[in-house]
């Protein structure tokens, strides 16, 4: 499938995400994990973590979901489309993002991530679509 296998390498491939302090844990196409801690540099006014952060934590770890899920051929993906539901805010701890496919199609690759802080209470659920991307001839 890809030339990656280890979680680092993975998300090296992700400087923005490394840069946020996501940690990768588990990658394999069937399920991919990784977590972001709280810190105030990334919260809202009130304590929260942002919003933002939490969607780039789905994005990242479903990005690497779909990644290892690639078709042969494929050169890589993108997300075109996603959706999340925040269901309660994190004020201190983890975060933890659990990743699974729910479709795996030629040009369509479509990502399920659950988002659990560390008592393994549910804070969001993300639904992405990633595209397919091919090498250009030329």
């Amino acid at each position: 499938m890809t030339s990656h296998s280890e979680p680092a390498e993975l998300l090296a491939t992700m400087p923005f995400a490394a840069g946020l302090g996501i940690e990768l844990r588990e990658a394999t196409a069937e399920r991919t994990v990784g977590s972001l801690a709280w810190s105030p540099e990334v919260c809202t006014a009130g304590g929260a973590l942002h919003g933002g952060a939490l969607m780039a934590l789905a994005d990242s770890v479903g990005a690497v979901c779909a990644y290892l899920n690639l078709p042969e051929g494929a050169a890589g993906t993108s997300t075109v489309e996603s959706k999340t539901n925040f269901l309660r805010a994190l004020t201190s701890g983890h975060v933890h993002a659990t990743a699974r496919p729910l479709h795996l199609g030629g040009t369509l690759i479509v990502v399920q991530t659950e988002l659990r802080d560390d008592r393994d209470r549910l804070v969001g659920q993300t639904t992405q679509t990633q595209i397919v991307l091919r090498e250009q001839a030329g």
